[in-house]
């Protein structure tokens, strides 16, 4: 988990090999969300901008958005949420990952909180 980054709203980015950014929603999000029962997500191609709502994620607790901290265009998302959203729940930093985009400034990644920082942040909540 240490190739991870995160943010104060709960969202883990990966650095892959070719450049890109997988994204999801971390463990601790999933869980205040409840039992996820849909998600919608961008269409491939689509540039978001920095502080971009988007993904909803629709729970039996709640409807909430995740927003794109770092702006990008949109590589592929995951579509197997289409038909198995639980798997945000039951694997939110592995198969339940969002979508993976090409970051508009990958150095931002750098501003981000690493596995240690982003634990000692929700502890404090």
């Amino acid at each position: 988990m240490s190739d991870l980054k995160y943010t104060q709203e709960h969202e883990w980015l990966r650095r892959e090999a070719d450049g890109s950014v997988t994204l999801g929603i971390t463990d601790y999000a999933q869980e205040q969300l409840g039992d996820i029962v849909f998600v919608e997500l961008p269409a491939v191609g689509v540039h978001l901008d920095a502080d971009t709502n988007f993904v909803v994620i629709e729970s039996v607790k709640a409807v909430g958005e995740v927003k794109l901290t770092v702006g990008g265009t949109v590589l592929a998302v995951n579509e197997r949420l289409a038909d198995a959203p639980e798997l945000v729940n039951g694997s939110p930093e592995g198969d339940g990952w969002l979508l993976r985009v090409q970051l508009d400034d990958a150095a931002l990644l750098d501003k981000l909180m690493d596995g240690n920082a982003y634990h000692a942040f929700v502890q404090e909540l």
